[in-house]
């Protein structure tokens, strides 16, 4: 899953991005509100974190406000040291899906960072599951078969996309969008190579359905047939 971090305070937005990454998340950082603005509204994101308070023509008001009068429905979680009811209140009602005042615990973020990712898929819970097939996103436990399964960052965070877009087919720039960071770089056989150590994990050493599909000339869907 791919998270765009816009805020202006070098220190707190390095942070971010450090910890997001350790929790296997792909993450971009902006630190003025025009690149966010750019960022937000050209890359396909899963979440983005945006800074109230930022350098530029714009804020992160008009950022969010910007997304969602350009139809870009991405959750979005908004950072501010103003804890007024009213900031809160104008916030929300700007687009923002929800608000975090600073200082905050790194643990509380996590927390709504998952809880803005589960929303399209409630059901679902923190555990998305397919066939035998289980991936915990709290513990980040993967399992088929009831078997533990033990996998990379990055293979975590290709399967994690692959399990919450079943029976469509991805394709390669799909992928590449949600599972890479833009800074990554990304070979012309990247994506096939992951897809490969995702299939010699999940799908070779059991006796059940595939469930990782390549659908020629178009890209990859997870489900099974």
């Amino acid at each position: 899953m791919r998270i765009l971090v816009v805020e202006d305070e070098h220190k707190i937005a390095n942070a971010l991005k450090k910890g997001l990454m350790q929790e296997s998340f792909a993450v971009d950082v902006s630190y003025d509100a025009d690149d966010g603005l750019a960022m937000a509204t050209t890359e396909e994101y899963d979440l983005v974190i945006l800074d109230r308070m930022l350098p530029g023509a714009q804020d992160g008001l008009a950022i969010v406000s910007a997304m969602r009068e350009e139809k870009i429905h991405t959750p979005v979680l908004m950072l501010t040291a103003k804890d007024r009811v009213i900031d809160k209140v104008t916030g929300l009602n700007a687009g923002a899906d929800d608000y975090l005042v600073k200082p905050f615990a790194f643990e509380e973020l996590m927390a709504r960072v998952r809880a803005l990712l589960r929303r399209p898929q409630d059901s679902k819970g923190q555990e998305l599951a397919h066939e035998d097939l289980t991936l915990n996103t709290l513990t980040f436990e993967v399992k088929r078969a009831a078997q533990p399964i033990a996998l990379s960052n990055k293979e975590y965070g290709l399967l994690e996309y692959l399990m919450r877009n079943p029976e469509r087919i991805l394709t390669k720039d799909n992928i590449i969008a949600h599972v890479w960071d833009y800074d990554a770089n990304i070979l012309p056989n990247t994506v096939e190579v992951y897809i490969g150590y995702l299939r010699s994990k999940i799908d070779k050493p059991f006796k059940t359905k595939e469930l990782i599909h390549t659908v020629r000339g178009f890209g990859y869907k997870f489900g099974a047939r």
